[in-house]
């Protein structure tokens, strides 16, 4: 018995384009000797639909493009399909048995997750039946995603008389979430004796990327075949029909894992390739200040898209030292992007001047060091503007963590590659991208970060070394660990204190930046849905 996995990336709401997808995959797969075939959870209308799923007349169309696929599906290939199904009032999370034209059983998910990114409480009712059907002599039990997450409904798929089990995932992407797949993967197994192939989703939606890395596991809990992360492919798998290995897959090919860091870069790269290609825009344009944030911000677009769909400014002040050009320019010739220079000093000069009878008085400051930053913003997003493209930001999570960054500047824009990425792990993504070729100059690397707002700045001169203010960023953000398990963790109180208070203070900051791609299990948004206003205070 060979059964298909279709690990494909979907479209939220493109019903059509999705289908004639699963239909494309289904012919590849007859043709390759398939007869049976998983695709993703919701793979007709993509993960997530959220409030689309609210409406009558989506679900109305996804009921629809389901029954013209199934009439549409090659004869001798049976799949399974994740979709939206609304029933007497209710709306599932579901998937459908096509075969010989008809939908011949429809499966409810009965784990509703509710928790980090998952709102499926609010949009859909959960099932309680076993959905079980007969595959060449094998008896095949439906589960999605989070019902493999707890034992309940694997145990009511075995009562029914599973020999199989066949998940349909749109499992999102997190460092090390792989492992705890394997974790939990395993425990079905053991306590069912049922071995399991798990098809997930792949691509990116919105702040969610989704790794693929289906695998199949054989009834001993071991992994006996797994897809390559982040890539579209289609994959047999054998099943023994034999009586002493009845219904268990046979191994095959396991692609090799990857680290922390290629996992990160491959996610960035992947989540802002669909970002900007399923939006339609013709490219992206970033301002490129010679520091180490805006180098990797560009590594990753020229890989995500195309160095000939990429254009880089440098919008040097009378604060931006020379290396700093020299720099952003060598870095652009090395990628061959399209490359601009726009000097900023005319125009802060003019703003000053403006200013000059409001401001009689007062010194330099914030205020003036932000306006040149939302004057940087102002100019990319006309470049925007007149061409299409869209802005990246550049800022990474320890900036938005603490507000070290300037509304209607350096956050400007339409997508914020590095939102959920570290500072830390900035300087390692930077250095596992030039392991593979020379894009970022060392002297990015190597020199102290500096947003070159005033003359001889630093970060350090406003924040903690990145890496205390990272470790506790983490702990508080992404453990909710108090303030005095912080500090029991060997920090001093004061840095604890400040970092906690920079993060509570700047709620409002972070509510108005744009989405970007989440790599951890706590980013800012879904994951992160705290007030604005607030008066809570860690103390305990």
């Amino acid at each position: 018995m060979q059964v298909a996995i279709a690990q494909i990336n979907c479209v939220v709401g493109d019903l059509a384009g999705n289908a004639a997808r699963i239909l494309s995959y289904a012919h590849e797969a007859k043709a390759a000797g398939a007869n049976l075939m998983l695709t993703p959870e919701l793979a007709l209308s993509g993960y997530s639909p959220q409030d689309l799923l609210l409406r009558e007349d989506f679900t109305h169309h996804c009921q629809r493009e389901l029954q013209a696929l199934a009439k549409a599906l090659p004869a001798d290939i049976t799949v399974v399909v994740g979709h939206p199904h609304r029933e007497h009032g209710r709306c599932y999370n579901a998937a459908s048995v096509l075969q010989g034209g008809r939908i011949v059983l429809t499966y409810h998910k009965h784990a509703l997750p509710n928790h980090s990114v998952f709102d499926e409480v609010r949009y859909f009712s959960p099932g309680n039946k076993a959905g079980v059907f007969e595959h060449q002599g094998v008896r095949c039990g439906i589960l999605i995603c989070a019902d493999v997450w707890e034992p309940g409904p694997a145990k009511v798929s075995k009562q029914a008389g599973a020999e199989l089990l066949l998940v349909l995932n749109a499992s999102p992407f997190h460092l090390e979430k792989q492992q705890q797949r394997y974790k939990v993967l395993g425990k079905r197994v053991e306590e069912t004796g049922l071995p399991l192939v798990y098809a997930n989703l792949v691509g990116g939606q919105d702040e969610l990327v989704f790794d693929g890395n289906s695998v199949v596991i054989d009834r001993c809990g071991a992994p006996v075949q797994q897809l390559p992360a982040f890539t579209e492919q289609l994959a047999l798998v054998s099943i023994d029909l034999s009586p002493q290995n009845r219904a268990n897959p046979l191994p095959a090919d396991i692609a090799p894992g990857l680290t922390r860091e290629e996992s990160a870069y491959q996610a960035l790269t992947l989540c802002l390739r669909d970002y900007v290609q399923k939006n339609g825009f013709p490219g992206a344009v970033l301002g490129l200040s010679g520091g180490i944030d805006s180098a990797l911000t560009l590594a990753i677009a020229v890989d995500a898209l195309g160095a000939d769909k990429v254009h880089a400014v440098m919008m040097p002040s009378e604060f931006t030292a020379d290396m700093s050009v020299d720099d952003a320019r060598q870095m652009a010739q090395l990628l061959g992007v399209k490359y601009t220079e726009l000097p900023i000093k005319p125009l802060f000069d003019q703003f000053c001047a403006t200013l000059a009878e409001p401001f009689a008085g007062t010194s330099f400051d914030i205020t003036e060091e932000n306006l040149q930053a939302r004057i940087r913003g102002m100019l990319l997003m006309a470049l925007s503007n007149k061409f299409g493209s869209i802005v990246l930001t550049t800022g990474n999570k320890s900036e938005m963590a603490v507000g070290y960054s300037t509304l209607y500047g350096d956050m400007a824009g339409g997508f914020a590659v590095l939102k959920d990425i570290s500072k830390t792990l900035v300087y390692r993504l930077a250095r596992y991208r030039n392991s593979l070729s020379q894009v970022i100059p060392e002297r990015i690397i190597i020199r102290p970060p500096s947003a070159e707002l005033r003359h001889g700045q630093t970060d350090q001169d406003s924040l903690p070394p990145y890496d205390v203010l990272d470790a506790i960023m983490e702990a508080y953000v992404e453990r909710d660990s108090s303030r005095q398990e912080i500090i029991a963790m060997g920090y001093r109180e004061q840095d604890v204190a400040r970092v906690l208070n920079l993060i509570d203070r700047n709620e409002y900051k972070r509510r108005q930046s744009p989405i970007g791609v989440r790599v951890t299990e706590r980013g800012f948004g879904l994951d992160r849905r705290y007030p604005v206003v607030s008066r809570f205070v860690s103390k305990d």
